[in-house]
């Protein structure tokens, strides 16, 4: 199976790159998202280290139950080779409604097929209120003409 665009990354494919990875998370489709990977991908997420697409889809499972209303950015911050860095920001809420913006960057290493092979995330979460929300597109796909990361001071 082949995920192009395939490394090595250009300025335009690692944007790319990020782009088809926020699509795929706002469409918070757990096992879609989890095809993305090796079947052996290897991920860091928080404190929480997973191996493979089975433990991936299962893991967004529980981050979409509990996430609600989950909307994210990814911009591209480097890239050389067959990795990526990217940095987030994602707003969501709990169930009790209370808000969240979860700013982070992860670190994505591919294989030859463009597949994900390793992500490493480091993500922290503030709590905002309801008025101090920026992301407000209808659920699933960013659209185009909304502000990224930097357009929005973040």
């Amino acid at each position: 199976m082949s995920r192009p665009p395939l490394p090595p990354f250009t300025a335009e494919t690692a944007a790319q790159k990020a782009r088809m990875a926020e699509d795929a998370w706002n469409g918070r489709d757990p096992a879609r998202v989890a095809l993305a990977y090796t079947p052996d991908s290897r991920w860091r997420n928080r404190a929480e280290f997973l191996e493979g697409r089975a433990e991936i889809e299962a893991f967004l499972t529980r981050k979409w139950t509990r996430e609600l209303e989950y909307r994210l950015i990814k911009e591209v911050w480097a890239w050389q080779g067959n990795r990526i860095a990217v940095r987030f920001a994602y707003e969501w809420r709990d169930d009790s409604g209370q808000w969240f913006r979860s700013y982070g960057n992860e670190n994505w290493e591919f294989d030859e097929a463009g597949l994900m092979r390793t992500r490493i995330a480091s993500i922290n979460d503030l709590p905002i209120r309801a008025d101090q929300r920026m992301f407000h597109w209808p659920q699933g796909r960013r659209p185009d003409d909304h502000p990224g990361l930097t357009e929005l001071g973040l």
